[in-house]
């Protein structure tokens, strides 16, 4: 995993909070920072991801019928 090296400045007495909660987790402050970074990262970057497969309109008329052709052979391994 590479990592970039940055500066974050934070209040005095959530610092020495969080130095508590490191040594009583036996990790490094910085660590607990790149967790919650990385939490909060994958909380807000939600891409938008369909709900269903094949919802909505393809525009064929057809390919419903089509169904058993287009998926013969999905799954197995070659």
């Amino acid at each position: 995993m590479s990592r970039a090296k940055t500066t974050v400045y934070l209040d005095a007495a959530d610092y020495e909070r969080l130095k508590v909660i490191a040594r009583r987790a036996r990790q490094a402050p910085a660590a607990l920072v790149r967790e919650a970074v990385k939490e909060y990262a994958q909380r807000r970057d939600r891409r938008t991801v369909p709900c269903s497969l094949g919802a909505g309109r393809s525009g064929g008329a057809k390919l419903g019928e089509r169904a058993g052709e287009l998926l013969e052979g999905m799954g197995r391994s070659r």
